[in-house]
């Protein structure tokens, strides 16, 4: 008698609108529960900090420096490829900067150049992983030390300081105070997280992103320019890497040559905990954001608890393993 009752129960409750929309957005509920329990252990462990609104812009001001990358990272991740040349594309990215400024002294100029000079490196990963068929692990390692040591020989290992920039337009724009709270650096990721998650779930750009990772050959079969949505998907994230490295460096004030070595771990922690799959296919850019300032606030829980700074890297790599281990079991289970 109970069996009989119970199922209609049970379809009762697959038909319920929260049961639809838990069924719709597993990947997305998953990370805000992660984020919440954190949350709640840094605030049992460390009320005073975790209870001071300091904190919370401390993270809006910091985390979008490696959550700038991690987002359209995601993309390159969903098409089944990976890009670790990232930190050498911020300097790189810089280093066009310092050379345009200091030949026109135009600050708008050299702004464009480090955009541009990012584009073209992530379109360099696209046509090595592409067009020649190079892996794009080996492809993005290699691309790491070119642009590096690019950088290292035209700035000879000198910095730039950007003082002259304070007051300026474009240092209010990049990283001013929105409503004197808001830091710009924050509004910037919120509205580049907008216009991926457009193309990615409004656009057929992301339809075709999906396919390429989920099943490249019937993407093929479907249409799909796998080539060139693989290509647009690094050239995007070469464009980001290096207007991140230009909000760090207006941000800071001064360019490091070596900038851009400390945002590797965090920024792929944050896609992969963001649950992006390492096998390509799923991902969200919600996931990837919320899973950015999970980051960004376990470096501050380390330092509120006592903690030496090296635990931060043992945690980010754990979270990595863990991450692409869930994964990697889950694919098995499911073929």
């Amino acid at each position: 008698m109970s069996s009989a009752h119970e199922a209609p129960l049970s379809r009762r409750a697959e038909r319920s609108p929260f049961f639809r929309w838990a069924r719709t957005y597993p990947l997305q509920i998953g990370i805000v529960m992660v984020a919440v329990v954190i949350w709640v252990l840094f605030l049992i462990g460390s009320p005073r900090t975790f209870l001071s609104g300091d904190i919370y812009v401390s993270f809006m001001t910091t985390t979008p420096y490696f959550a700038l990358i991690a987002i359209p990272l995601t993309l390159v991740v969903i098409t089944g490829e990976i890009d670790l040349s990232f930190p050498s594309v911020m300097a790189f990215g810089m280093t066009a900067f310092d050379v345009i400024f200091t030949w026109t002294g135009s600050y708008w100029l050299g702004f464009l150049a480090c955009l541009v000079a990012g584009l073209l490196a992530g379109y360099l990963n696209g046509v090595l992983v592409v067009r020649v068929g190079v892996p794009s692990l080996v492809a993005t390692i290699g691309t790491q030390f070119l642009w590096r040591g690019v950088v290292m020989v035209i700035t000879n290992g000198q910095g730039l300081g950007m003082t002259a920039l304070e007051p300026t337009g474009l240092h209010a724009v990049l990283v001013g105070k929105l409503a004197g709270f808001f830091p710009m650096q924050f509004v910037w990721t919120i509205l580049v997280a907008l216009v991926m998650w457009f193309f990615l779930n409004r656009h057929r750009f992301g339809a075709h992103v999906y396919l390429t990772g989920d099943n490249i050959e019937s993407a093929r079969l479907m249409g799909v320019n796998v080539g060139l949505t693989k290509t647009l998907t690094f050239a995007v994230a070469g464009l980001l890497s290096a207007f991140a490295g230009f909000v760090v460096s207006v941000g800071l004030l001064f360019f490091w040559p070596t900038m851009g070595d400390g945002y590797l771990l965090n920024t792929l922690a944050s896609v992969f905990l963001g649950g992006t799959s390492v096998f390509g296919g799923t991902g969200t850019i919600f996931g990837t954001v919320v899973a950015s300032f999970i980051i960004g606030a376990i470096n501050a829980g380390i330092v509120a608890a006592g903690l030496t700074s090296f635990w931060t890297q043992l945690i980010y790599g754990l979270i990595i393993v863990l991450s692409v281990s869930i994964q990697t079991l889950l694919a098995k289970r499911l073929t």
